[in-house]
């Protein structure tokens, strides 16, 4: 299952990215392999290519595990893209399966925040970023269109098997043909404005603690207090770590026990960064029947030691 991605004939766009990203392939671990095996992989790769970048490669706390996505493969469960590498457009279609420990495409999913499998698209200088939800097929096929820009990007799927109920995430990479202009990350702001909407960020990332961070909305100065419940809560929130994009658990803060989530205008999440680093904070929200996404940048600093 880990066939070279074949270059041959597919032309010279897609010859540039490579040129373009050289150290920056896919962070996969070899399918078959132990978790641990398999994590240890992708985190070497992931320095390896940090440094060929002139990034300073991630450490993890000790204590702290590594993040999720960083591999294609845990548990005997494997992302398999149809196609490793495609043209770039508005309506990209991609098609994938998660294979099992069996090797057959998983067919049988345990529902998680409202869907069966969670797709998060970005492309590797974090932009680009879709969250989206693909329609599966009889055979356990996987397809949904995507709006792609060339480059090198990396497709996460967050799901968990009805088999053991356990949530996954696995990560794989995606070459997009043509020429690849990457993007520099924006500083780190705590306001973000999106179709006119204005989010406001609350609160810090702590390497190897967990944190919670609140994002207050409003638009034309007036707080938003209608907000409309998506995937179950009062919005989405995905983290990404800078280098390697190492994928955090993000959990909603809502009222526990099935209460509905505050319409607004605040929403609250509770995460641990693994690390030191630069990470990107993609906010879902839904309001008008619209979900727009804020985005963040953040930094975290090294983690300190608390003695007696």
């Amino acid at each position: 299952m880990n066939t070279p991605v074949k270059l041959a004939g597919f032309g010279i766009g897609l010859l540039a990215i490579f040129g373009a990203a050289t150290g920056v392939g896919a962070l996969v671990g070899p399918i078959g392999s132990t978790a641990e095996e398999s994590a240890a992989a992708g985190h070497d790769m992931a320095a390896e290519q940090g440094a060929a970048h002139g990034e300073q490669a991630p450490h993890e706390p000790d204590g702290t595990h590594l993040p999720a996505g960083l591999v294609v493969s845990e548990d005997g469960y494997a992302l398999v893209l149809d196609r490793p590498a495609v043209a770039a457009g508005d309506a990209v279609p991609l098609a994938f399966r998660i294979e099992g420990p069996d090797g057959h495409a998983v067919t049988d999913f345990a529902v998680r925040h409202e869907e069966d499998l969670h797709l998060i698209a970005v492309r590797r200088d974090l932009t680009g970023y879709q969250h989206v939800h693909p329609e599966m097929d009889a055979d356990g096929v996987w397809r949904v269109p995507l709006e792609l820009t060339p480059g090198s990007w990396r497709v996460f799927a967050d799901f968990a098997a009805s088999a053991d109920g356990e949530d996954r995430v696995l990560g794989a990479d995606l070459a997009v043909a043509g020429d690849h202009a990457p993007q520099p990350l924006p500083a780190p702001a705590a306001v973000a404005e999106v179709d006119g909407y204005t989010v406001v960020l609350d609160g810090e990332l702590t390497a190897g603690e967990e944190t919670e961070l609140r994002f207050g909305i409003s638009r034309d100065g007036a707080p938003v207090t209608d907000l409309q419940p998506y995937l179950g809560a009062s919005g989405h929130l995905v983290a990404l770590r800078q280098g390697d994009l190492g994928y955090l658990h993000v959990h909603p803060t809502d009222p526990p026990g099935g209460a509905a989530p505050a319409p607004g205008p605040n929403i609250g999440f509770a995460t641990t960064a693994p690390s030191a680093g630069t990470y990107r904070l993609f906010l879902d929200f839904k309001h008008g029947d619209i979900v727009r996404t804020a985005a963040f940048t953040v930094t975290v600093g090294a983690h300190e030691e608390h003695g007696s």
